[in-house]
């Protein structure tokens, strides 16, 4: 099979089991060529019986029960063997494809839906291992299939030929359908994908589909869906059975022929019982070699799409990885440069062009705007979610492009309208930044975000499981919690990317207020939505057609900058 090579990946990752799997290999290849001592083994033993050699029949059977024994015990432990390293293998699969997955850039996650990259990882890889163990078993079939055509040849040359003219028709028959049922299993798989994405997407929405109460739409997409994933699946039932019908037939064409063919060179005396004995064994093995062929087509054209799919992962073949530098930050101060940046987000036009823009530490800094004038583009620049298409940033004097991830995001921290929290205990989702993190240290930062109290009033107090996206907290608790874990890693600098929009006014004043004492020691930045939350900034950026239109505090702009003029009154009416 020439697509083989497509499984490169896979035989990269085998190396350091690679002697195991040869000794499975010998082991099931000299289980496979027993099959050619049993023939001749019963072969012997009728031919003697017959010619009244009750001794050499016996001593025939015997040495056929104990190889029988022997090879089989062997060929269990080659297999035992073989499914442990085939666990072992996709176990690093999986690794290395959710390794992969989040190195991709940002712009991925927009072109690929969650779904896909879930069964990316999961699915897709076990289909690729599955089909390991099928491949060594057919490959060592084929080899002793191929040693016993040459017994057969050297004893009939008929019978070899007939063999061979079934094995070039079967080939073509299996080149015939192998690409239609590899199409129609890559489309199973894209509609497998949109499946799971409408499902994950439901879960995590379920409490905005039941108070829009938009189920039933949601049963109709999904719905829809089913009934084209049963199609396919109907079809591709209907070719397997065209497929599988004419091996059968094929195969006990064969058979008979075989058999026909034997019983008449032998009534002609032109061969011997045992070899007509025999061949009723050896004749099974390639009509086992078709039913083996068959079972592993449909694996291998699943794994084949599965390969495929993983390779554009791992191999960069869609996208390349985000690549970082070698610089380390050292005892950051937290400066930011933006000199003339120009970006645009794939297929859009310029939505930052030559912005230029000096944030210093120590000080609160606003930035302000209408819609879709590059604010959040700003921290997915800074952040390098997306990188600048011209121009550079730097944090320290040090163009981020030339810093190590690690420096980047250890002196980063975002803080959004909906932070991100695992599904875990509180305590966990500060341990998943260091484990190293005690209750007590957890609890410092906690106090400087204003949030232990109200953790020590719940009955599991740190050990409080979140939920799903923290949905067990309101959105300022969810946001205090998300400033207390980027004080837990030490950010220097500390983006609010409209944090407060949403917030009520309680909630509103104590995120104001742990700002506030933040800005002393580190480099804050807010996207503000409403102004009243930066009023008070030490300076305010305001950003228009993708450039800074004026810098200067609340007061300032409210005389010189008909920009801020009119988002201020806008929100007082």
């Amino acid at each position: 099979m020439k697509n083989l090579k497509d499984f490169k990946t896979i035989f990269k990752l085998i190396k350091e089991y690679k002697l195991k799997i040869i000794f499975c290999t010998i082991i099931i290849f000299l289980g496979s060529l027993s099959e050619i001592l049993t023939g001749y083994l019963n072969g012997v033993s009728i031919e003697a019986i017959t010619n009244l050699n009750l001794k050499l029949s016996i001593a025939a059977l015997f040495l056929y029960f104990f190889s029988q024994i022997f090879f089989s015990v062997l060929n269990r432990i080659a297999n035992t063997i073989l499914s442990k390293v085939q666990i072992a293998i996709a176990r690093k699969v999986n690794y290395i494809a959710y390794r992969k997955t989040l190195s991709l850039p940002a712009y991925a996650f927009e072109e690929i839906t969650s779904g896909e990259l879930i069964n990316r990882i999961t699915n897709d890889t076990e289909t690729i291992v599955n089909s390991f163990e099928q491949l060594i078993k057919l490959a060592s079939m084929i080899v002793s299939a191929f040693i016993i055509l040459i017994f057969i040849f050297y004893n009939s040359y008929i019978i070899a030929l007939e063999i061979i003219i079934f094995i070039i028709i079967y080939t073509f028959i299996v080149k015939y359908f192998n690409p239609k049922l590899k199409k129609i299993h890559k489309e199973k798989r894209k509609l497998n994908d949109e499946g799971v994405s409408l499902v994950a997407e439901s879960i995590r929405g379920v409490r905005e589909i039941k108070t829009l109460g938009i189920k039933n739409s949601l049963f109709s997409n999904l719905e829809a869906l089913i009934k084209k994933m049963t199609s396919k699946a109907y079809h591709e039932i209907d070719l397997y059975f065209i497929y599988d019908t004419i091996s059968i037939i094929l195969k006990v064409t064969l058979e008979v022929g075989t058999f026909i063919t034997c019983a008449i060179l032998l009534y002609l005396g032109k061969t011997t019982l045992t070899f007509f004995v025999a061949m009723t064994y050896y004749i099974y093995r390639f009509t086992w070699l078709i039913e083996n062929v068959n079972s592993f087509t449909k694996v291998y054209n699943q794994a084949h799409v599965s390969i495929i799919r993983i390779n554009e992962i791992l191999e960069n073949e869609l996208y390349e990885d985000v690549a970082f530098g070698n610089n380390r930050l050292k005892n950051c101060n937290g400066i930011i440069k933006f000199n003339n940046v120009t970006f645009a987000y794939p297929k859009e036009g310029n939505i930052l062009k030559d912005f230029n823009a000096e944030f210093l530490p120590h000080k609160k800094i606003g930035i302000v705007g209408k819609s879709g004038q590059g604010k959040s583009t700003i921290f997915n620049l800074l952040t390098r979610v997306f990188d600048a298409k011209e121009g550079s940033i730097t944090i320290d004097g040090i163009n981020i492009l030339d810093l190590d991830e690690k420096s980047l995001r250890k002196y980063i921290a975002i803080i959004r309208q909906e932070p991100f929290l695992f599904n875990k205990s509180i305590s966990e989702n500060f341990k998943i930044l260091n484990k190293n993190l005690t209750i007590k240290d957890i609890r410092k930062y906690c106090k400087m975000a204003y949030i232990d109290d109200y953790i020590m009033s719940l009955p599991n107090n740190y050990n409080t499981i979140l939920g799903e996206g923290g949905v067990n907290l309101s959105g300022g608790q969810k946001q205090r919690l998300a400033i207390a874990r980027a004080l837990a890693k030490e950010s220097k600098i500390i983006l609010f990317d409209e944090a407060t929009s949403a917030l009520d006014n309680e909630s509103q004043m104590y995120i104001k207020k742990v700002i506030d004492d933040l800005v002393y020691d580190h480099t804050i930045i807010i996207i503000a939505h409403r102004l009243s939350t930066i009023i008070d900034a030490d300076q305010i950026f305001v950003i228009d057609d993708g450039k800074v239109k004026d810098v200067g505090t609340h007061q300032e702009l409210l005389k010189r900058c008909k920009q801020y003029q009119t988002l201020y009154k806008n929100e007082l009416e």
